[in-house]
């Protein structure tokens, strides 16, 4: 027999969970994740930096939501889930140009080394600087929205990967690991294999590309001092943060990929480290571990929120790339807002709502690769 339910979403990580939080007590949901825990993949291997500047205009726009709803829900935490951490931006000065942007402001070559005196002056000669940045504890957000969801009548089900999915009546009909589930709209949170799904339900793919990410956590001679900004290569080649006494650094790539259980290639940290080593007097001495996760994206790089066009009751919230946990709370905001008033709804709204809706929209014209 099949559990019924308003509101199935597929994929446990911070798209998919913070979905199940905006939804809780407004409709019957159940989520079910592939692997026996949540968030095992991309949302477990985040930098977790919140960054207003960072990313298209409607990205932006998410972030300051977003980081609006989770500092009003700071306010009665225990522990908040967000820490002030500027970003700081160094390259030469036509790259800086080009990528500065939004909040961000431009400062000195002095004001740089200042913020990180770790830094070669010779190695940058423009940069730039995110005062609204902050830190984020990835793991008590994710928990946060856990409790809120279950809290809420949430049914979270781990273990249970979709092998079959198929439109039924005015409906949907899963079928995921040993249990099978009925709702009127199926959430298409599956992260690197969201098009997989798709093909599964019999909907057309949107051609969602992964794209690998890898991380390593090194020992230094000569930690970050505290209030030490992130720091990013304005060419994307790089970024690095304190983490503790420890750093955490990312060579910053973007190679496509398979949907997997990504792994850091051979030679991609070290290689990191003899740069870094040459740039910097962080003096890394050591790896304590190293990760890989995948950033999956739509060919114009914007997330993508809505119905799809062709199956009724098939909603997308995929293609987060490198922006999932800075934009989380926002779409989660708007993508309830969207399921519960039905497909169709959003053609007749008017206003800013309505123009990020069209924005993240699955049937935009430059979604498809």
């Amino acid at each position: 027999m099949s559990a019924h339910y308003d509101v199935v979403i597929v994929g446990g990580g911070i798209a998919g969970l913070s979905l199940a939080s905006a939804l809780a007590g407004r409709c019957s949901v159940a989520l079910v994740e592939a692997e026996q825990t949540l968030a095992y993949h991309t949302s477990a291997r985040s930098a977790r930096q919140l960054i207003p500047s960072y990313g298209p205009a409607v990205v932006q726009e998410l972030t300051v939501r977003t980081l609006e709803l989770i500092a009003a829900e700071d306010a009665g935490r225990p522990e908040p889930v967000l820490s002030p951490r500027s970003f700081l931006l160094i390259g030469d000065e036509a790259t800086v140009q080009a990528e500065a942007s939004g909040l961000m402001r431009r400062i000195t070559h002095a004001e740089a080394m200042e913020l990180c005196p770790v830094l070669v002056p010779e190695s940058f000669s423009a940069a730039g600087l995110d005062t609204g940045s902050f830190a984020c504890n990835a793991p008590l957000l994710l928990e946060d929205h856990r409790q809120h969801a279950e809290a809420g009548g949430v049914d979270i089900i781990t273990g249970a990967k979709v092998h079959s999915a198929q439109r039924l009546g005015s409906g949907w009909e899963l079928g995921a690991g040993q249990e099978g589930f009925q709702a009127a709209v199926v959430v298409n949170a599956a992260g690197a294999w969201a098009d997989e799904l798709a093909v599964l339900s019999g909907v057309e793919k949107l051609g969602l590309q992964p794209y690998r990410r890898t991380a390593a956590i090194v020992e230094v001679g000569h930690p970050l001092p505290t209030g030490c900004p992130m720091v990013a290569a304005a060419d994307e080649s790089f970024y690095f943060r304190r983490d503790g006494e420890q750093v955490l650094i990312s060579p910053s790539e973007s190679v496509p990929s398979r949907p997997e259980d990504a792994q850091p290639f051979p030679g991609d940290v070290e290689a990191l480290i003899a740069r870094l080593n040459g740039i910097t007097t962080l003096g890394i001495r050591g790896v304590r571990k190293a990760w890989t996760g995948l950033r999956t994206e739509a060919a114009d790089g914007v997330p993508v929120v809505g119905f799809d066009a062709e199956a009724p009751g098939f909603f997308w919230l995929a293609g987060q790339g490198g922006y999932g946990f800075q934009t989380s709370s926002g779409i989660a905001e708007l993508a309830a807002e969207l399921i519960l008033a039905g497909p169709g709804a959003s053609e007749t709204a008017a206003g800013p709502a309505s123009r990020t809706t069209d924005a993240l929209s699955a049937t935009r014209w430059s979604i498809r690769r």
